[in-house]
């Protein structure tokens, strides 16, 4: 079975929340992938309820295309700990890790349930499981945290 250098990052020495280039993969015709770990809260410590993450993640969605170019997609981990972000070309740590701050800011701050995509049965897989009081909830936590664009080292953005 293929290596997934995912798992084989040490969980246990990483700094949530943070976020951190997993890899850059370069296509036949040279166009360039890259996949960031944006791990909102502590692996093994924490992890986010279900109904509060899915609403992030369709939030998130949204918020991180309105601050960045290229992004194909946010899918969260099945841990609960944070998110896959996918993007076309390359993007430094700190990039990301400001429109994600950005976008936990309006979630905290702005968000109101109209502004949610996604969330009925025509649009949503699980459209019953989502909470914007948690989602909210969260990322204020997060946010109290700070988010670093290193995951051994608390330098916030």
């Amino acid at each position: 079975m293929a290596k997934v250098e995912s798992f084989t990052l040490d969980h246990t020495k990483v700094k949530a929340p943070y976020v951190r280039l997993i890899t850059v993969e370069t296509g036949a015709k040279g166009d360039k992938i890259s996949n960031f770990d944006l791990r909102l809260v502590q692996p093994n410590q924490n992890a986010i309820p279900t109904a509060g993450l899915h609403t992030i993640e369709h939030l998130l969605a949204g918020l991180l295309r309105d601050r960045m170019d290229g992004v194909i997609d946010c899918s969260p981990f099945g841990c609960r700990t944070g998110f896959h972000l996918i993007t076309w070309g390359e993007h430094s740590t700190e990039e990301v890790a400001k429109a994600l701050k950005g976008s936990l800011e309006d979630i905290a701050n702005k968000i109101e349930w109209k502004d949610v995509q996604g969330t009925d049965k025509y649009s949503c897989g699980n459209y019953r499981d989502h909470s914007l009081f948690s989602a909210k909830e969260w990322s204020k936590a997060i946010l109290e945290k700070g988010i670093s664009k290193d995951p051994f080292d608390r330098q916030v953005v």
